[in-house]
Order: C-alpha cells, then sequence, then structure tokens
C-alpha cells in the first residue's frame, strides 16, 4: 500500500510519537483490508531505526508480529464469510459463479506460494489471508506460510530501510518499493488470468474449425 490517504511527514510523525505500536497497527489494520500504507509505516520505522530513534530489533518484531496477526485474522474472515461475499460481489458485477470458482481454483493449486510472495505484493499483502480462507486452505499450511512470509518481508524492508535510508532520501526508497510491487502486482495479474484467456481463445478457435 503507497501512503495516498496520509502523507509522509503524518507518518513519520505517527511512528516518531507511537514507535513499534504504530509499525504493529499499521500492517495488522492493512492486513485487515483497512487502506493504510502498512508497508510505508514499516519502512519508516526501519528509518527512524538506522538513525537511531527506535530499536531495529523491536521494529521488525512488531512488523513480523503485525503481519502475521492481521493475516490470521484475514483468514478466518475468509473462511467463515468470504464465499459468501465473493458471491454477492460477483453478482454485483455480473461475474458468472463459474469464473470465480476458476479463480478459487487457480489459487488453491498455488496457495502456498500465493501467501508467502503475497507479502512482496501491493494488494496480494491485503488480501492472500482472506483467499487462502475462502479456498480453504489448511490452518496449519497458512500459519506456515504465513508466518515465513511475515517474517522474509518484514526483514527485507526493516533492513532495507535501516541501511539504505542512511544514503538516499527515505522518500525515494518508498517510492523505489512502491514501484516494484505495481509491477509484482501486474505479472502476477497477468500469470492468473492471461492463461485462461489463451485457453478460452484456443476452445473456441477449435469449436469454430470444428464446424
Amino acid at each position: 500500500m503507497s501512503a495516498e490517504f496520509l502523507s509522509l511527514e503524518t507518518i513519520q510523525a505517527i511512528a516518531q510519537h507511537y514507535g513499534y505500536w504504530a509499525v504493529f497497527g499499521g500492517i495488522l489494520l492493512e492486513n485487515l483490508g483497512i487502506p493504510l500504507p502498512g508497508e510505508t509505516v514499516t519502512l519508516v520505522g526501519g528509518f527512524l531505526a538506522g538513525s537511531g530513534q527506535l530499536n531495529y530489533w523491536f521494529v521488525l518484531s512488531s512488523a513480523i508480529l503485525g503481519a502475521v496477526i492481521g493475516g490470521t485474522c484475514g483468514y478466518w474472515i475468509g473462511r467463515y464469510a468470504g464465499w459468501t461475499f465473493m458471491l454477492k460481489l460477483g453478482k454485483l458485477l455480473r461475474i458468472p459463479e463459474t469464473k470465480l470458482e476458476e479463480i478459487k481454483a487457480q489459487f488453491t493449486e498455488n496457495a502456498g506460494k500465493a501467501v508467502f510472495f503475497g507479502r512482496f505484493i501491493a494488494l496480494l499483502r491485503v488480501f492472500s489471508g482472506l483467499l487462502a480462507g475462502i479456498a480453504q486452505m489448511p490452518f496449519g499450511q497458512f500459519f506456515l506460510y504465513n508466518l515465513v512470509g511475515a517474517i522474509a518481508w518484514a526483514s527485507v524492508m526493516v533492513t532495507l530501510a535501516f541501511f539504505v535510508g542512511r544514503v538516499i532520501a527515505l522518500e525515494q526508497l518508498i517510492a523505489w518499493v512502491g514501484q516494484f510491487t505495481l509491477v509484482a502486482f501486474g505479472l502476477v495479474i497477468s500469470w492468473l488470468f492471461i492463461p485462461p484467456w489463451l485457453e478460452a481463445r484456443k476452445t473456441n478457435k477449435e469449436l469454430k474449425s470444428g464446424e
């Protein structure tokens, strides 16, 4: 998530005032689907640790804990209410239930990878737990991938800001990370939707040629 709703100056002020709670709460609420810039808050926390205002290990632990708890809450919401919501949303957007079933099946086949790598991708970080619950991914499996993904993601973000923030402007670092996550999101969307589209085209051509 980027910082459209809050300026970087505001985020820095919140992080400086609330410290580790800001990092924990920011990423936890983002994982619950609330449009807060959890990634930016985490980067700011790492930057403040690099400047000596916060402790690196406490920032890292706060980010990991917020990500794990937020992802787990999202999972249980998805498991008990997500599919019903998806069906209602599909009707509203005129998306056939069969298409929703296909997307669900596609996610189920790659659930572990989606939960782990989704940590590094804009929007998927917010919805991967929810989608895992909808797909009825076994909780033990989800928890393992969610925990490992949270540790990997938080370690990269906090360490990156801790060291790189000393040599380049924080604004530039956040912009680079945001660009990377958007590109990654585009690649994942392509991976999800282009193969079914190509398969549908192939099927249509075969049907036409057989007429």
